[in-house]
């Protein structure tokens, strides 16, 4: 359950209004997700977010399904059942085939099974590693 309300579009301020529409039309989409809807209650961070989120999230020297499946793993690591399920959708819907799910779900898991092996053994980092 949310711990906030979620703002509809007919109920929200022109401020979070504009917002709605850069994301429905970047998205070319005829609503935006929850998780705008719940940003909504707070104007400047949903401004915020959606500013920093399309900046980080367009072709760059990584290209976008690349991105929604490192977002994947780091939504993983974090526990974000809302996010886990919105960047899996939108990395298939990018390209990603099931085999390159199941083998990133793969390699998630190998680095939690390791991250934690090494992490409880406090197992110091060799010179070379070091930057």
């Amino acid at each position: 359950m949310s711990t906030v309300s979620l703002i509809e579009y007919d109920h929200a301020s022109p401020e979070v209004q504009a917002v709605f529409d850069e994301i429905k039309q970047a998205r070319n989409i005829e609503d935006v997700n929850n998780f705008w809807k719940a940003l909504a209650n707070h104007p400047t961070l949903l401004r915020q977010t959606w500013d920093a989120l399309k900046q980080v999230m367009q072709p760059g020297a990584l290209d976008g399904l690349t991105k929604e499946m490192l977002y994947i793993a780091v939504s993983i690591a974090n526990n974000c059942d809302y996010c886990i399920h919105t960047h899996t959708a939108a990395a298939f819907a990018k390209g990603m085939t099931q085999a390159q799910y199941e083998e990133l779900l793969a390699v998630v898991a190998m680095a939690h099974q390791t991250n934690a092996l090494a992490t409880g053994m406090k197992v110091p980092v060799d010179p070379q590693f070091l930057a």
